[in-house]
C-alpha cells in the first residue's frame, strides 16, 4: 500500500479556486453590466411625479358666482359665501376615482385668493364666508392628507385685481404669495403657473389693458429658485418662461401627440409641435402633462351639467395621455355651494371602475417571454423581466442592438386587444418606433405599430384571439431597455353618435362603428331599444331636441346619451359680399369643417348674414375651427344686427375667455332685438395676425 501524504492546505485552495471558476462560468453574466443612460434622465422628483400617472385639477373662484370663465378682478368679495363647501367631499371623490393627488386654484387669473393672504384684502379673509375666518387651502391641505392624497398650487401670474400688476413692484408681491403657500400647507407636490397674461382688467381701479413680456417679466429663474429652496421635492409646470420641469402639451382637449418624447431644450422658443410631441434630441428631460376639464369649461356653470365627458370620451382621454407617456390632470369645476357636482362625480367613478376592468387580468402573469437578443446572455436582463411585476428590473440587449424582438407565449389561445409597455425610463427615453403582432391561423398578424413608449405606451386594437403576441423594436436611439409589458382583454365600451343638423335642416346620426344601431327621441326623453331606430337622414323643422343611443345588438349593450339642442334650421341662411361656396361650411352643423376668410382681408374684418326672415334674436353661437394648424381663432369681437342691413345696432361686445386652449361652442347673449341681418365683427384673433377662421355659426332666437 501507498503511503500518501496529504497536504490540506494546499487541496482546500484548490477545491476554493475551482469552485471559483465554475462560479465565474455559470453566474459571471450577472456581473455584465447595465446599459449607459441614453441622453437625458429624469429626476427623482419627475419619476415620483410620472408614477401618480392621474391627478385632479379643482377650479373655484369668484367667477364660480358670476357665471364667468376668467375674472376680471372686479369681483365683488361678498359674493364668496359657498353654504356648502367641504374639502372632504372633493378629497373623498378623488380618492375614489382613482387620483393621487389634487391642485388646486389658490388664485386665478382675477386675483381672488383662496386663503387668507396677509398681502391683499382681496380674500377670503374679507368674504363672509366663516365670517372671514376661512381658508379653502388649508381645509384642502387637511382633506388631503386624511384622504392619502398629495397636494398642489395652482398660483396665477396674471392678476386683473392688483393695481401694481405689469410692474417691478408686482413681482415682489408674486413671491410673497408664493412663498406663504409653500410654506403653511405642509408638502406641495406640484406648482401650477398658468400661462395666460396681460390684458384688460380692474387692476386696482384702473381699468386698463396692460401688456407684460411673458418672456422675461416674471423673472422665472428666480422665482424657480425660492419654489426649490421651499419645496425640495417639488415638480413646476409652466406653458412659457424658463423652461420648467413638467410641460403643457399645447392643446386642453385632453391628448398628447401620439409621438411623445419626454424630451425639449433647456433653452430657447419652443414651438406648438415640441410641446405636442417633444423633441426627440431634446438636451432636458421635460416630459407631458395633459390637463382638461370633465365639462367643457374650468369653473362650473349651470348650463353644462348636462354636458359631463361621457365614459367613452373620458377613456379616450386615458388612452391619449397616460397611454402615450404623459400624466392626466382631470378638472372638477367646484358649484357656489363649495361642492362636486353628482354628475362629474358619477363620470369619474364611473371612469375609475372602466379602467379598473380593462386592466384587470394581466394575461402575461402565466406567460412566457423570450427575446431574440439579451444583454450578455444572463438572467438580469433577460425577457423574463419584462413580466416579473417589478419595476425596477428590465430586459436589456446588447450595447450595438437598436432592433430585437420578445415573444410571449401564453401557452394556450387567449383573446385581448390592449397592449402596454414600460421602458426603464431611469436610463432614458429610447424606442424610436415598435409594433406588435399575434400568431394566428399559422402566421403572424400585424396588430399595431406605434412610435415612442417612454414611461407608459398602451395600444388599442380589435380584439384577436392568438397563443403568442410578437412585440419587435425596429428602432431605437440606443440598445432597448424594457422594464414591463402587459396584456389585456378590455371590455368593449360603446361610443355615443353624433348628431349634426346641416344647412337644409336635415339629421345625421352617425355611430362610431358601422355594426351598431342607433334609436333616438325628438321629445326629451331617454332614448332605448323601443325608441325610433335611425336609418336614414331625415327632415327637421323649428327648433329641435334630439337624443340618440347606439346599441349593440349582439350584447345587448347601449352607449351614453348623446344629446343636442338646434334653433331654427338655417337654411334660408345667405352671405353677404362673399362670393366663396365654400364659406357655407359655416352652417353645415359640422364643427370639424371650417371656413377662413381671405388672407387679404384685415381686422377688423365682417362676416354678414342675411336671416332669410325677421327673428327675434336674444343671442349667437361661434364655434372656432377645431384644426391644430389654422386656427384662426377669433378672441375679441363686436356683434350687431339690423332690420334693413343699414343701420346697424350693436348688441354685443367683449372677448372669447381662453378659446385658444378650449376651442368650443361660445355662447353670447343679449336682449332680445328683431332682426333680418346680423354682422359678426372680428377684431383679433389668438395669433396676433388677420387669420379669421369659422367652423359654425348660429343665432338664439326667442
Amino acid at each position: 500500500m501507498y503511503n500518501l501524504k496529504i497536504n490540506h492546505a494546499a487541496v482546500s485552495r484548490f477545491f476554493t479556486a475551482f469552485f471559483f471558476i465554475i462560479g465565474l462560468i455559470f453566474t459571471g453574466c450577472d456581473r455584465v453590466a447595465p446599459p449607459q443612460a441614453c441622453g437625458p434622465v429624469p429626476t427623482e422628483n419627475q419619476l415620483r411625479w410620472q408614477e401618480m400617472e392621474y391627478y385632479a385639477f379643482v377650479h373655484f373662484s369668484l367667477n364660480t358666482y358670476t357665471n364667468q370663465s376668467w375674472g376680471y378682478g372686479d369681483e365683488d368679495v361678498n359674493l364668496f359665501n359657498p353654504a356648502a363647501l367641504d374639502c372632504r367631499q372633493w378629497a373623498r371623490i378623488c380618492k375614489e376615482a382613482g387620483m393621487k393627488g389634487i391642485i388646486f386654484t389658490a388664485k386665478h387669473h382675477c386675483g381672488f385668493c383662496l386663503w387668507p393672504s396677509e398681502y391683499t384684502e382681496y380674500s377670503v379673509k374679507n368674504a363672509p364666508w366663516k365670517e372671514g375666518k376661512g381658508d379653502v387651502v388649508r381645509e384642502l391641505a387637511d382633506a388631503c392628507k386624511e384622504y392619502g392624497l398629495k397636494l398642489g398650487i395652482y398660483l396665477s401670474p396674471w392678476d386683473r385685481n392688483y393695481a401694481d400688476y405689469g410692474k417691478p413692484e408686482y413681482i415682489t408681491y408674486f413671491r410673497n404669495q408664493l412663498r406663504e403657500l409653500l410654506t403653511n400647507y405642509g408638502e406641495i407636490f406640484e406648482v401650477w403657473y398658468d400661462g395666460a397674461n396681460g390684458g384688460t382688467g380692474y387692476y386696482g381701479g384702473a381699468n386698463e389693458n396692460r401688456k407684460i413680456d411673458r418672456t422675461t417679466y416674471y423673472d422665472w429663474k428666480n422665482t424657480y429658485k425660492l419654489v426649490r429652496e421651499l419645496q425640495p421635492d417639488i415638480v413646476i409646470w409652466n406653458d412659457g418662461g424658463d423652461r420648467a420641469d413638467l410641460r403643457w402639451v399645447g392643446t386642453e382637449a385632453g391628448f398628447v401627440g401620439i409621438t411623445n418624447w419626454s424630451l425639449l431644450n433647456g433653452t430657447g422658443e419652443v414651438d406648438w409641435g415640441m410641446l405636442h410631441f417633444g423633441l426627440e434630441d431634446g438636451d432636458s428631460w421635460v416630459p407631458a402633462e395633459v390637463n382638461t376639464s370633465i365639462r367643457p369649461e374650468w369653473f362650473y356653470h349651470p348650463g353644462e351639467d348636462a354636458k359631463v365627458k361621457t365614459l367613452p370620451k373620458l377613456m379616450d382621454t386615458y388612452y391619449n395621455s397616460i397611454g402615450r407617456n404623459a400624466t392626466l390632470l382631470l378638472n372638477f369645476p367646484i358649484m357656489p355651494n363649495g361642492l362636486i357636482h353628482p354628475n362629474d362625480e358619477k363620470a369619474a367613478l364611473e371612469f375609475a371602475q372602466a379602467v379598473k376592468e380593462a386592466f384587470a387580468v394581466d394575461l402575461t402573469d402565466k406567460a412566457k417571454a423570450e427575446a431574440s437578443n439579451i444583454r450578455g446572455n444572463t438572467k438580469k436582463f433577460d425577457a423574463s423581466r419584462t413580466i416579473d411585476n417589478n419595476k425596477d428590473t428590465y430586459w436589456a440587449t446588447g450595447d450595438s442592438v437598436t432592433t430585437a424582438s420578445l415573444i410571449i407565449d401564453f401557452g394556450r389561445p387567449a383573446t385581448f386587444n390592449r397592449f402596454l409597455v414600460q421602458e426603464y425610463i431611469r436610463l432614458g427615453q429610447r424606442v424610436k418606433l415598435f409594433k406588435i403582432e399575434a400568431f394566428t391561423g399559422g402566421a403572424w398578424q400585424e396588430l399595431a405599430t406605434a412610435t415612442t413608449i417612454g414611461y407608459k405606451r398602451i395600444l388599442r386594437f380589435p380584439t384577436v384571439e392568438a397563443a403568442k403576441l410578437r412585440f419587435t423594436i425596429t428602432d431605437s436611439k440606443s440598445c432597448p431597455v424594457i422594464s414591463n409589458i402587459g396584456v389585456y382583454d378590455a371590455p368593449q365600451i360603446l361610443t355615443p353618435p353624433t348628431i349634426i343638423r346641416d344647412q337644409a335642416g336635415e339629421i345625421h346620426i352617425t355611430p362610431a362603428d358601422a355594426e351598431s344601431e342607433i334609436y333616438y327621441t325628438l321629445d326629451g326623453t331617454e332614448p332605448s331599444k323601443e325608441s325610433k331606430k335611425y336609418s336614414v337622414p331625415f327632415q327637421s323643422e323649428g327648433k329641435l331636441e334630439i337624443s340618440a343611443i347606439a346599441y349593440e345588438p349582439s350584447s345587448g349593450k347601449s352607449s351614453p346619451v348623446t344629446h343636442e339642442e338646434f334653433d331654427l334650421p338655417r337654411k334660408d341662411w345667405k352671405i353677404v359680399g362673399i362670393h366663396d361656396e365654400e364659406a357655407y361650411a359655416i352652417f353645415d352643423g359640422d364643427p370639424s369643417t371650417a371656413w377662413h376668410q381671405h388672407k387679404d382681408k384685415k381686422m377688423p374684418a365682417d362676416l354678414v348674414i342675411d336671416l332669410g326672415q325677421s327673428l327675434n334674436i336674444s343671442g349667437f353661437k361661434y364655434h372656432p375651427d377645431m384644426g391644430l394648424w389654422g386656427p384662426g381663432m377669433i378672441t375679441d369681437y363686436e356683434f350687431y344686427v339690423s332690420k334693413d342691413k343699414r343701420t346697424w345696432k350693436l348688441v354685443s361686445e367683449g372677448e372669447f375667455p381662453n378659446i385658444r386652449n378650449n376651442p368650443l361652442w361660445q355662447m353670447k347673449q343679449f336682449l332680445p332685438e328683431n332682426a333680418r341681418y346680423i354682422k359678426f365683427r372680428a377684431l383679433s384673433n389668438t395669433e396676433n395676425n388677420n387669420n379669421i377662421g369659422y367652423a359654425e355659426v348660429d343665432v338664439i332666437t326667442n
